[in-house]
């Protein structure tokens, strides 16, 4: 698998995040931060994921995925578009309860390229924890089989 990348886009207020290869962790706080200037923006209008050239997505990367719809949802009204077209990635947004706070699409009317990455930002271990314990919680609130499968992981970040 090649290493993950995230790169992103606003056209005038459509946000573009396409996610390539092997998405895991290390880019989660570069991802939150992303996050919450692009909910924070007067024109956002519509969010846009394209994981068409994604290989695997961490369950941290998901769990902010899923931040952003909730948000997008409750301050916006806005339901954000996932393009998947690989049947793993497709099966784990199943089983993640993702079909209900997105709209799932396999392809795409027109094409709209992202134009920079998101680039690691090196931060000390308690926050790296912070995201991935507030990403898990989230995927927790979306399902019993969520909660189920992340119970543990969450009591240990919460009790480390």
């Amino acid at each position: 698998m090649r290493p993950g990348q995230i790169l992103v886009a606003d056209h005038a207020g459509v946000y573009i995040i396409k996610m390539l290869g092997d998405v895991r962790l290390t880019l989660c706080v570069s991802f939150d931060q992303f996050i919450d200037a692009m909910l924070a923006a007067p024109d956002l209008s519509s969010v846009l994921f394209d994981l068409s050239e994604a290989e695997a997505v961490d369950s941290t990367t998901l769990g902010l995925m899923a931040k952003i719809s909730l948000l997008a949802q409750e301050k916006r009204h806005i339901v954000p578009v996932i393009l998947a077209t690989n049947a793993s990635i497709k099966r784990i947004l199943d089983t993640m309860g993702f079909a209900d706070i997105f709209t799932i699409v396999n392809k795409l009317e027109v094409d709209i390229e992202p134009e920079k990455p998101l680039s690691p930002i090196e931060c000390g271990e308690q926050e790296v924890k912070e995201k991935v314990l507030e990403a898990h919680k989230i995927l927790m609130g979306l399902n019993e089989q969520n909660r189920e499968t992340f119970k543990n992981l969450v009591n240990m970040l919460e009790n480390s």
